[in-house]
């Protein structure tokens, strides 16, 4: 019997050799880490689903998914899943409502996310790799084929083993392997670490003892509500390829 991910991982490949001239762009997703994960795909306010919502990547393994013009969303990796042949089942991080395909459901923080507005006609794409839901997986985006200020941004940086205690997502009970690390945000869920009530502007938020960690281990990434200078850029790409893991 073919395995779903075999499925899957095929489908991608026939879909977008037969449809890539249709759309605008496309997401070249590569798995470099040592075990599976299970990327997923949310679209924004106004924009279609992709031709997946998610699906399993093993080792190895790489997967383009075309994207229509003006596309708008997020995409995200997933951690220590299991699903049943209905495609129903739990992952230990970046979960999406206990499904396979994600169905417009988003990731349960932490998870590392990769944000991304396509430009229409010769508009310029705005993009980012964002902790502000906190981190599960190194993750760096790369644009190609591209023209503009075209930055590699990302997170090469393994968090999860310098993540402070009162931030760490643990496998099992005390002592187990910390599989993510928590925003302060989410941790604590007060205003000057979320950014809200008093704190909800960029005069007033400011980065915090946590978010700073996040920052000097992943300079390019987005740590927190208003950290826009040295996150978002600009671009026009043909392609961006996400390498979970990258070496």
């Amino acid at each position: 019997m073919t395995p779903p991910s075999a499925k899957l991982f095929g489908f991608g490949i026939i879909f977008s050799m037969i449809f890539s001239r249709s759309f605008s762009c496309s997401f070249t997703m590569l798995n470099n880490c040592p075990h599976p994960i299970w990327p997923a795909t949310l679209s924004g306010a106004g924009s279609p689903p992709l031709p997946t919502t998610g699906f399993q990547l093993d080792p190895g393994q790489s997967v383009r998914i075309p994207a229509p013009v003006g596309w708008s969303g997020r995409m995200w990796g997933r951690t220590g899943c299991a699903f049943d042949e209905s495609g129903a089942g739990t992952c230990q991080t970046g979960d999406c409502g206990g499904k396979m395909e994600c169905g417009g459901i988003g990731a349960a923080p932490p998870a590392t996310l990769f944000e991304i507005t396509l430009g229409e006609g010769e508009d310029r794409d705005f993009y980012d790799v964002s902790l502000v839901d906190g981190y599960n997986l190194p993750l760096v985006a790369m644009p190609n084929g591209a023209y503009g200020r075209c930055n590699v941004t990302g997170c090469r940086a393994d968090l999860n083993t310098d993540c402070p205690k009162e931030l760490q997502v643990v496998d099992g009970a005390d002592g187990g392997e910390v599989i993510a690390c928590k925003s302060a945000c989410d941790a604590f869920g007060l205003d000057e670490y979320c950014c809200s009530g008093e704190y909800a502007s960029p005069a007033s938020c400011k980065p915090t003892f946590y978010s700073t960690i996040f920052k000097r281990a992943c300079p390019t990434a987005y740590t927190y509500a208003y950290d826009d200078g040295t996150s978002t850029f600009t671009c026009k790409g043909s392609d961006y390829t996400l390498t979970f893991c990258p070496t």
